[in-house]
């Protein structure tokens, strides 16, 4: 699987899940600066590669 996104997108508050989003793939991230709000997902919106997080986890 290509681990690129074209696009990358944070959802804020009420955004967390995206419609017309096909999920491929969730990931869990670990950074020196903590852990993000929840594992991101990796899909596609019409044929683009996108990386989705939800701000405040699901």
């Amino acid at each position: 699987m290509n681990d690129t996104a074209s696009i990358g997108i944070i959802g804020g508050s009420g955004l967390y899940q995206m419609e017309g989003l096909t999920v491929l793939d969730e990931r869990k991230l670990e950074t020196p600066f903590g852990d993000p709000s929840d594992a991101y997902v990796i899909g596609e919106i019409d044929g683009v590669r996108v990386a989705f997080l939800s701000r405040h986890g699901r």
